[in-house]
Parts: C-alpha cells; structure tokens; sequence
C-alpha cells in the first residue's frame, strides 16, 4: 500500500476555522499570522485517529478562497509562506501529512494575468489564458466574480504544474483539484504526468460532483475522487428510514473500487453538517459506521466529531454556518458531545487495525425495509468484518455468514459462530473475525 491508502483526513476549511476577514486584507496590511494556530490543533486529530491535515484554500484570493489571485502567495488573512512551512513540518514530526486545496478550473477577476488582459486586451501575453464570451469572458457557472481559465492553452497547464511543484517542493504531500469536474480530463493528464516525473508519491483527489467518477480517475492521472454519491446515500437512506438506497449507493462503490479508493465523507466544507442534515440523531452512529466500514479514503470534516451543527443556503454568505471560527486550541470546544466523539475515535480505531478496508467491497447478507447487514473481507483472506444497521424505532432480526465474530463497537447480540443477529431499535454494531468459512 502506498501511504495515502493508510490516509484519513481531517478537513479543515483555514479562512473560516481561524476567523479570518471575510474580504482581502487591504494593500500595504500586515499579514495576519493565524496559520501556525492550527499546530495547536495536531495532537487532537492525531487523538480522533487522523493522521493527514486536508487543507481548504490557503493562497491569496479575494474573498473565500476560491477567487485565487495568487497561487504563489499564502493569503495575507492566514500569515506567510514560513508559517505554513512551520505547519507542515510540525504536522510531519506527528506523522501527519499536509493536503492542499487547489483552484485551476477558475480564478478571481484581481488574478494578475487576468488583470492584465483586463487593462491590455488582446495585447496582453495572457490574452489567450481565458477565453472570450459575449462582452466578458468565461466564468465558472455563472458566477462573475470567478473567471474560468482555458484550459486548452499550453501556458495554463504550464503555470498549474509550476504551482504544484513549487509547493509540494516545500513539503506538502498532495492536492484536493477543486472542481475537477469542470475541467477537461486530458488537462489533469497532461498536469498529473508532470508532476509525478518530480513527485511519484503525490496524491490527487479531484472534486467530482457528479459524472463518471472513475473515467475522472482513469483518464485525468488522478488517483481518487469525491464520493458524493455515496455522501448523498448515506443520509438520504437514513431520513426515509430506506437501506435498500444505501445498498444500491454500496454496489456501485464496489464497481468505483475496481478502479481507485474514493475520497469518502459524511460533511466537508461545500455541504450542510451532518448533524443538522440528519432527522434523527440516533442516526449519527449509523452514518458514521458506514463511513469508516467501507472501502475509499475517509474524511472528518472539523466539527463533526462533536456533532457540531450548520446549515448550507444558497445565498451570499450561505456557507457561514458550516465554516465557523473555532476556538484557539481544542480545549475551548469543552465538554460538549464529547461521546461523538468518542464514537468518532472508537470507529477510526476499527478501521486503523483493519487498513485492508480500504480497498474491500461490501457484501450485503440481510436488507429489509428496516434493516442493513454487510460484510467486507480481507482479500487475503486472513480477516473479515460484520456491520449491522437497524434504520428503524423497533428491535428487528439481521443475518450473517457464521463466523467467529468478535464484538468491535456498538450494541447487539452477535457472537462467536452466530449467525442470526438481534439489533434494538436504531442499533449497530460492527464485528471482526479472523475468516468467514467457505
């Protein structure tokens, strides 16, 4: 296994975790050093069991982020190039590994070369970087204020893979491809070739909302991508009390793992929370169950671990709720739903004594309209594990292949050589065995 199947992330988005200004700090400020902040946040996600840093937009930009000016220069409003360098290197003295957030398919209006055709048109030297269309240029789904790049021009391609190396050159270790899915795959090829010449262990997962997953995967060089399929089942199933949705989202995971180990997820930064996204809150253990049980490369969105809430609206500022500041150092989150997580690292634990779950497929043994039984299975056959999900209010019977099953979390009436399984209402549970005799 390379060291990104070992990878669980814990994902924060850095403007709105560490309170930084909504807009651009103006020319000639002092930057803001809040970067080095989030050191005092490495032992805590070392604690839930994470050990990878995924990284929201840290360069220079104009607003939130994702309207990049500079890709060369840290965001003034979260410190300097030396403060992320100390970042990483205290996070790689804990073993933990960095994960940038990359916007190539757009830029903002302020984007030096885009400024300079805005002053220069057609006699600028980056006139051909964006393309023409009506009065304006191109822009990512309407949005004014974000200019699309053209991604056909060799010099675009240039200027993406000259960014990557210069960073990951400075010790970070791979690169979430923000809205990979605007972007013409054989643009990812041309740049994810290039790159690896200098990086062979670099790791990019690409934002894909929807489409071909693993076409991204296959012709873009990518080596994972979003699972927001799975993301949408794992809610979805849970609030219409339906697991025969999330056992057709698993079928179709198990087809995206014959191709790579998709980047999964309950919360990230584009989505309302979990917590608040969820009709019953009994429903949470499920839903993170699911998570770190099934084949892919999981993620904890910052905040979820204690269950925190957020709502995501479509309108300026929508994404305010489900981007907080967040106190100084962990202890300022004090007691509150410590048990979620506790839950958080009783889970991530399963899954860090059983890596070979990144890679294994589901096999679904009981579904009703109520209940959820799944195995996965080491593919060299030397472990195996049991989940079962009652979605409903009412205990409710499940099955499994008979094995010597070891009880690993949650409440339920399985064990050694059992077969048959008593969930109570809302119950889970997750077991191990050494095989499941053929």
């Amino acid at each position: 296994m390379s060291w990104s199947e070992h990878a669980i992330w814990w994902h924060v988005h850095p403007l709105g975790f560490l309170g930084a200004e909504r807009a651009a700090l103006p020319p000639g400020e002092p930057p803001r050093h809040r970067l080095p902040a989030l050191t005092g946040w490495l032992d805590h996600l070392v604690r839930l069991g994470c050990n990878g840093l995924a990284l929201g937009p840290v360069f220079a930009a104009e607003t939130h982020g994702y309207d990049t000016v500079d890709h060369f220069r840290i965001d003034p409003r979260l410190g300097t190039e030396d403060d992320l360098a100390e970042l990483t290197e205290r996070a790689a003295s804990r073993g933990v590994r960095v994960l940038l957030d990359g916007v190539f398919n757009h830029v903002g209006r302020t984007f030096g070369p885009f400024a300079d055709v805005a002053r220069h048109g057609a006699d600028s030297p980056y006139a051909d970087w964006f393309v023409p269309e009506g009065d304006d240029f191109r822009t990512f789904e309407g949005h004014r204020h974000l200019v699309a790049l053209n991604h056909a021009h060799p010099a675009v391609a240039d200027h993406v893979v000259a960014v990557l190396d210069h960073w990951l050159e400075r010790g970070v270790s791979g690169w979430r491809l923000d809205a990979a899915y605007a972007v013409p795959r054989s643009f990812w090829r041309t740049v994810t070739d290039r790159v690896r010449e200098r990086h062979p262990q670099v790791w990019f997962s690409g934002e894909v909302i929807h489409g071909d997953y693993a076409a991204y995967v296959r012709e873009g060089g990518l080596d994972s991508a979003t699972q927001y399929e799975l993301w949408k089942a794992i809610w979805s199933s849970l609030n219409d009390t339906n697991p025969h949705e999330l056992a057709w989202a698993l079928k179709r995971h198990n087809g995206l793992l014959d191709t790579f180990a998709p980047q999964t997820f309950v919360g990230n930064h584009d989505v309302t929370r979990i917590a608040s996204r969820l009709r019953e809150p009994r429903h949470l253990a499920h839903a993170l169950t699911v998570l770190f049980t099934v084949g892919g490369i999981p993620s904890v969105y910052a905040g979820d671990e204690r269950a925190l809430r957020g709502v995501k609206e479509e309108r300026e500022g929508g994404d305010d709720a489900i981007r907080p500041a967040f106190p100084a150092d962990p202890s300022g989150l004090g007691p509150d739903q410590l048990p979620v997580e506790r839950l958080h690292q009783t889970l991530v634990g399963v899954r860090r004594r059983n890596s070979w779950l990144v890679r294994a497929r589901t096999q679904v043994h009981t579904l009703t309209h109520t209940v959820l039984t799944y195995t996965l299975t080491d593919p060299n056959g030397s472990a195996a594990l049991a989940v079962g999900l009652n979605f409903g209010a009412a205990p409710a019977e499940g099955s499994l292949p008979a094995a010597d099953w070891t009880p690993a979390a949650g409440e339920a009436a399985v064990g050694a050589g059992s077969a048959a399984v008593t969930l109570p209402g809302f119950g889970w549970f997750v077991a191990t065995a050494p095989e499941i005799p053929h």
